[in-house]
């Protein structure tokens, strides 16, 4: 009993002081999973714990568990409409992105380890593909806006391309352990019976838990449980039948999460720290089980190992992915450098060591000592290295909060909260007065709190500085009415954003021809009697989203709105600056 309560204490100091230090890690802008992974390191043998932990085979039950969870949350909050544009791009770095990685990788290690070739392109296929872990928390805690491309291109590659380095990494071992018995004929085989059993019992899955959530009536905590639960026995199941249980449970969160029902919202904010929980315990229990001195010995292999990917492999095979798909070269450049690598690599380098392979210690402390490096260099710098590659776009007016209460089957509605601000056209404003002016009769104020108490509203109501209102509004309006509230007037559509969307907006709709006769600029004989969106897009040879810009001679035509249908519903125009005469 005594053990027990020792072995539950010190998880549960582990994991309180590792989040109360996220705060420490958000100042010093650190991903958070490190932190984790260096409180893990801390308490391990070589740290101020003295914890000798080597078992392996609870860390890859362990890892494997939080992977599976940690996927389902991500594809619980992928929304359908971003495979419009990034579905194959995502799909093909998946695939011949992990392929590509590994086999550039695998030639540099064979010559900087000086092992032989099988061992290197195990080496490499450990540490081949991007971490849906380190991808998600960084990319939705960055505190910049991505264009959608790439935001898309980059969450779906991560969620999608495990069975890929899995498949690698099992070939390899075989190769290593029965030569015999490895083939090319054996490797595609694997590929597709991965593939095709985890999409269709991801997609299977996922209908019938769908099903479920809309139909039961249970107590709000159960409906996690019941997501959870499914996913795990989808994720399981489809292991058993050597399909990619990884694809599966992040196929079978995708369609929960896009067919909402009454328990969506209780699912979603349960799954949040169920994740959260996940992350932090598999970077624990890894960052106690790697042995800091070791990392030492071999710290100058997996710096050079580091580099190679982060500045060559990585790049090179992404380009090569993206070449079909005309993305942006600052596109490419920047999913290339956001190549992160987390708890995966090191799950897989726990394989080798379970099934015996030679130097198998090496390979794994190699692809710690590259994970670490890949979220202390990639990892702190995704904010800065999107600003510095140009993908970032301006920040959405959006509602503080927003929740969804269903009042039927299929019928919900929308209350969105916004914070009155300084200098808005909310500000001393009756907030019916307000609504009235922006001309929706589906919009109702329900309730405005000022200083934590709700307000009464009479006639004489004025909104001030720093009341919260809600409002009962279609969540298509959230961004327009967010607008009202926002400071110094923002709500001028005219005005807000030109530095990076234009001066001026324009119909999409209007024809290209009449827009050039008004600015004076040329175009092209078979473009004039075009609509602007339909030029636009046969301009930019890919599909479009907000952000992306086109050039006509002087002037810059970018995509400023859309609908989620993907089509183009605004646009900025952005003149030539004028010469100053004096």
């Amino acid at each position: 009993m005594t053990s027990i309560n020792a072995f539950l204490l010190l998880g549960g100091v582990l994991l309180f002081v590792s989040v109360l230090a996220s705060t420490l890690s958000a100042r010093l802008g650190l991903p958070l999973l490190l932190l984790f992974l260096f409180v893990g390191m801390l308490a391990g043998e070589d740290g101020i714990g003295g914890i000798a932990f080597h078992d392996f085979s609870t860390a890859m039950l362990v890892g494997q568990l939080a992977l599976a969870v940690i996927l389902l949350d991500g594809g619980l909050r992928t929304r359908i409409e971003t495979f419009r544009v990034a579905l194959w791009p995502a799909a093909v770095l998946a695939t011949w992105g992990v392929i590509g990685t590994a086999l550039l990788l695998g030639l540099f290690a064979t010559w900087l380890l000086d092992v032989h070739w099988s061992l290197a392109l195990l080496l490499a296929a450990i540490v081949g593909s991007t971490d849906a872990a380190a991808v998600f928390s960084l990319l939705r805690n960055s505190g910049v806006r991505l264009n959608d491309r790439v935001k898309a291109t980059l969450e779906i590659e991560s969620g999608a391309n495990d069975p890929m380095a899995i498949l690698l990494v099992t070939v390899m071992v075989e190769v290593l352990l029965q030569p015999e018995a490895a083939s090319g004929w054996r490797f595609a085989f694997l590929l597709v019976t991965q593939m095709g059993l985890g999409a269709l019992a991801g997609v299977a899955g996922g209908w019938v838990l769908a099903r479920l959530l809309a139909r039961l009536r249970l107590a709000e905590g159960l409906y996690a449980l019941l997501i959870v639960s499914g996913g795990l026995m989808i994720f399981s199941a489809t292991n058993a039948i050597n399909g990619s249980g990884f694809l599966a449970i992040y196929l079978a969160g995708l369609v929960v999460g896009n067919k909402r029902c009454h328990a969506t919202e209780h699912v979603l904010r349960v799954m949040d720290g169920l994740a959260w929980l996940a992350q932090a315990g598999m970077f624990l229990i890894l960052g106690l089980l790697v042995t800091p001195s070791h990392l030492l010995d071999n710290a100058g292999y997996a710096l050079g190992m580091a580099l190679f990917l982060m500045l060559v492999a990585r790049p090179l095979a992404v380009w090569s992915g993206l070449l079909p798909f005309h993305f942006a070269r600052n596109e490419v450049a920047y999913i290339s450098w956001v190549g992160l690598r987390g708890a995966v690599p090191i799950v897989l380098a726990i394989y080798p060591v379970m099934m015996g392979v030679p130097n198998s210690i090496l390979l794994f402390d190699v692809a710690f000592a590259v994970v670490l490096v890949s979220l202390l260099v990639q990892g702190a710098t995704v904010p800065m290295a999107a600003r510095l590659f140009r993908v970032v776009v301006p920040p959405r007016d959006e509602p503080v909060d927003r929740l969804e209460v269903w009042v039927g089957e299929t019928a919900a509605l929308d209350l969105l909260e916004y914070r009155v601000a300084a200098g808005s056209r909310a500000e001393g404003r009756h907030p019916d007065d307000l609504l009235d002016e922006e001309g929706s009769d589906a919009v109702r104020c329900v309730a405005v709190v000022r200083r934590g108490n709700l307000l009464r509203t009479t006639s004489g109501t004025r909104l001030a500085q720093g009341d919260s209102v809600w409002l009962a509004a279609p969540d298509e309006l959230a961004e327009r009415l967010a607008k009202a509230f926002a400071a110094g007037g923002a709500g001028n559509e005219l005005t807000a954003h030109a530095g990076f969307f234009g001066e001026f907006v324009v119909d999409p709709h209007c024809p290209a021809g009449e827009l050039a006769a008004a600015y004076g600029f040329e175009l092209q004989e078979d473009e004039v009697e075009l609509p602007l969106a339909v030029m636009f897009r046969r301009r930019l040879a890919r599909p479009p989203v907000v952000g992306d810009k086109v050039s006509i001679g002087a002037f810059v035509l970018t995509v400023k709105e859309m609908d989620h249908a993907g089509h183009v519903t605004q646009m900025g125009l952005k003149c030539p600056s004028l010469p100053r005469l004096f």
